[in-house]
């Protein structure tokens, strides 16, 4: 089945409140979607995010962002004014998002909804309390904690708390039960809100293809309330931490920090952690990108307190066996492997055994120095083809810092005169391509140069910040993408 699809973050979204949510916009933009014959829409992690803005950095592998609650919703609900939104939320024009602003307003605004929303007696949410209390308990416990030691890392609270002992998890849940209310009925709304537009897409014949980061901020509700999961020492501390090995673009590797998993414990319980954190995201998602899949093949593990991430090494994953008890449990789940970068042949034998499609880059494809099996005509049918990713740059972007020699072989390889005419070149030949799946980041259909880049790894600021313009999307961008998207044989409304 030949379909395509756009990547569109939810922070990108050119809401009136300095971000994304699920707001008008975002309705506005499955509209789009489906004018254009589109049958996915990709987005990016929705968690909280904290330190870096990042949301592969969660405070919590199942917790929404409460940035994305809809502002207007909670206006209609009577719980806050326009006013009220308007003076402490509100911008004068849509621009990169002020991360600092949005965090310093949007909790003060959403704790007025939540004060006047007598929500404790609304049995709709007192039933989301009670099905998600497996994680919300611990989440929300786990905010209202963090608050009190001044945002500091869990490592760094009293040793009680920071251990769980039960007398400080009966002292902190009585003297903080407001503010662990508060934090719950975000994630009601959150919830209440990204269900509705999903149903929306879904109506309109458009899947959700959410993103599973494999491993979880190690400050985090997960790491605190789940230690055992985790390779931490008798005092919680990491024995080794997740990263990548030196290679051509860091000449020291990549330090992310992460908690690596215990996965001899996990295989003893079945996965029960990763199976209820798989179905949890089937409820948010229709299509799940597994991020780092050669983690669950091979992970780096880099000891703890290493200022670099040269010293670690490769030890082994899960396998197979996780993606075994995944299947049993779930039964068929669409699944997109992120199997970037350098592969071995026991992940791409980990690759084909899951019967997985696998991402395929084309901005990757153009190396002049070496062969690429990221070129179209390498490619095989069950495969995703991206002009890019979250973490490219854009092609615009690409054509204007890459070498001169790789752009003059995309010129070349696409049969292009000019530069001017790679972009559409190579939106083009993604649709032509074999991949059963092709996905187009939005800033490419709008030909933004490298200023709409989500992030640039291994950097900490100016990343995840870019927003779509109000009026970006115009009925002529509608009518270009779905002329494509008929002609390359990928419009499912019209093969029905």
């Amino acid at each position: 089945m030949r379909r395509s699809g756009v990547l569109m973050p939810i922070s990108a979204f050119p809401s009136k409140y300095g971000i994304g949510a699920f707001s008008q916009e975002a309705y506005d933009f499955v509209d789009f979607l489906a004018g254009a014959e589109q049958s996915i829409w990709q987005i990016l992690p929705l968690g909280p995010t904290g330190y870096g803005d990042s949301p592969y950095q969660s405070f919590s592998t199942f917790a929404g962002n409460p940035y994305f609650i809809d502002l207007d919703d909670l206006v209609k609900r009577g719980w806050v004014t326009a006013g009220e939104c308007e003076k402490m939320c509100g911008v004068d024009k849509v621009s990169d998002i002020d991360y600092e602003k949005v965090y310093n307003t949007r909790f003060k605004l959403l704790n007025k909804a939540y004060k006047k929303s007598n929500i404790a007696s609304d049995p709709d949410y007192v039933r989301f309390a009670k099905e998600n209390a497996f994680w919300l308990d611990d989440y929300a416990l786990y905010m209202a904690v963090k608050n009190s030691f001044d945002g500091k890392s869990w490592i760094e609270w009293d040793e009680d708390i920071r251990l769980r002992n039960k007398k400080a998890i009966d002292k902190y849940s009585k003297e903080y039960a407001d503010e662990i209310g508060f934090y719950k009925f975000q994630q009601y709304m959150f919830a209440t809100q990204w269900i509705k537009l999903k149903s929306y897409a879904n109506e309109h014949g458009i899947s959700i293809a959410g993103d599973i980061p494999i491993y979880v901020a190690f400050d985090s509700a997960d790491t605190w309330s789940n230690p055992e999961l985790f390779q931490l020492d008798k005092e919680n501390l990491p024995v080794g931490v997740a990263g990548c090995p030196p290679d051509a673009f860091s000449a020291t590797g990549q330090l992310w920090g992460n908690a690596l998993y215990k996965w001899e414990y996990h295989k003893k319980t079945g996965y029960k952690w990763w199976m209820q954190r798989f179905e949890y995201c089937y409820r948010l998602y229709d299509i799940l990108r597994i991020d780092h899949f050669r983690g669950f093949d091979e992970y780096y593990s880099i000891p703890y307190g290493d200022a670099t991430a040269e010293f670690g090494k490769w030890m082994p994953g899960p396998g197979y066996d996780i993606f075994k008890a995944m299947k049993e449990k779930l039964g068929k789940r669409e699944v997109i492997a992120e199997d970037l970068g350098f592969l071995t042949d026991s992940v791409l034998k980990l690759v084909k055994k899951t019967g997985y499609p696998g991402m395929k880059v084309l901005l990757f494809a153009f190396d002049s120095r070496e062969p690429s099996d990221y070129l179209p005509h390498m490619y095989t049918s069950n495969t995703v083809v991206y002009t890019g990713t979250h973490d490219n740059d854009t092609v615009e972007g690409w054509i204007k810092s890459a070498a001169s020699r790789d752009v003059r072989f995309a010129m070349k390889y696409l049969g292009v005169k000019r530069r001017s005419q790679i972009r559409p070149a190579l939106i083009r030949a993604a649709h032509a391509c074999v991949s059963d799946t092709c996905i187009i980041p939005i800033q490419d259909y709008l030909g933004l140069d490298n200023q709409a880049r989500i992030n640039m790894p291994s950097t900490v600021g100016g990343n995840w910040v870019w927003r779509m313009a109000p009026d970006a999307l115009s009925d002529e961008l509608r009518d270009e993408i779905r002329e494509l998207t008929v002609l390359y044989g990928r419009s499912l409304k019209s093969a029905r």
